[in-house]
């Protein structure tokens, strides 16, 4: 089968292959056809090696498609039965998932480490356990998540990442108060999706905040009030909440530059909430006068804060009602042999999301 490989961290392009096999299946797994599949920006982080990924590997961890085989002891789902793809399946078991916070089980991370394709020169990692820039793969269980009829596989690419995890930052970490003044640093997809649960949660103000024009653009058809470059951030700040700074503010860029703007953009007792996915060596700094004096909270959201099986299914009732744009997010489209477009169009920041049919 074809598939799109990384043979070393830090090459820039992908080479599309025809000689890849899915290894893994049996008892637990299931068996993929993917059908679409989104380009996050987390995979470019983990073939720049900002994020941790043993190579060589597929990327890919926002897809949807159809179940073509099932293994023993696996039980509600069967052949045929459309899915999404969660990189981060809950286990159910570990202290996390016994709290309630499954979004933080750490079962779904172990996938990461163990070959799901091989090919004639040996093992192949998918990304994140996962590995969607291919046309099938093998998971566990847990990872396949069956999705109603009317959701088409694009749609359901993006809810598996980008969407919960932009959505979920506003509505379950940040928990947006009505009437209040927010920041969204970096409007890619899941920045989009920020300010779409900001809008949702009744903010009065929402600036979005991107050096490319044409996000920018984009901003302000999803919800945003105006939208600003970097540099002009600093005057917004002035002009609508007085210098006093946002009531939330969001980083969606995953860089210790960008968190320490969001933070001095936050006001005195406001949020500021971490959505990008940044590298271990990039280290954020603070006083501990301003920690304390400021007493501003930093939260985290981890894949949007919240249970995802329960996101997803409040994702798909807010698109149903009209209530969310997920068409809208998809700005291009390519063929698995084009992926490298995708990722050029990443790269220069014209795309919110590419879509690649698979």
């Amino acid at each position: 089968m074809r598939a799109a490989v990384l043979h070393e961290t830090g090459q820039e392009k992908l080479e599309v292959l025809d000689d890849i096999e899915t290894a893994g299946f049996g008892p637990g797994k299931v068996k993929i056809r993917v059908r679409a599949t989104g380009l996050c920006h987390s995979d470019l982080s983990a073939m720049n090696g900002v994020l941790p990924q043993p190579a060589p590997f597929i990327p890919g961890h926002e897809g949807a498609g159809e179940i073509i085989d099932v293994g023993d002891g696996v039980t509600g789902l069967s052949q045929g039965d459309r899915v999404l793809l969660c990189w981060l399946p809950a286990c159910g078991a570990c202290p996390a998932c016994k709290r309630g916070q499954t979004h933080l089980c750490l079962a779904g991370f172990m996938n990461a480490g163990t070959p799901n394709f091989k090919r004639p020169g040996g093992d192949v990692f998918g990304f994140a356990g996962t590995g969607t820039f291919a046309e099938e793969v093998v998971v566990d269980a847990g990872c396949a998540v069956p999705i109603p009829d009317d959701v088409p596989f694009d749609i359901a690419a993006l809810i598996g990442c980008g969407v919960t995890t932009g959505l979920g930052a506003a509505l379950n970490t940040a928990d947006v108060a009505a009437g209040s003044s927010v920041a969204v640093i970096g409007c890619g997809g899941v920045g989009i999706s920020a300010i779409q649960g900001a809008r949702l949660k009744g903010a009065a103000q929402i600036v979005a905040v991107d050096p490319v024009a044409s996000r920018r653009e984009s901003a302000l058809k999803f919800g945003a009030t105006e939208a600003v470059s970097p540099d002009e951030l600093a005057d917004a700040k002035q002009r609508i909440t007085a210098g006093e700074g946002f009531d939330y503010v969001f980083e969606v860029v995953g860089k210790s530059a960008t968190a320490r703007t969001a933070y001095e953009t936050t006001r005195r007792g406001g949020t500021m909430c971490v959505v990008g996915a940044g590298a271990m060596d990039d280290q954020l700094q603070f006083n501990m006068f301003e920690l304390f004096f400021d007493e501003k909270r930093i939260l985290p959201s981890m894949y949007g804060g919240g249970d995802v099986l329960t996101s997803y299914e409040r994702a798909i009732a807010l698109w149903r009602a009209g209530r969310i744009d997920l068409e809208g997010l998809i700005t291009h489209r390519v063929r698995l042999a084009e992926v490298n477009e995708a990722l050029d169009q990443m790269r220069t920041g014209v795309s919110l999301r590419t879509c690649i049919e698979i």
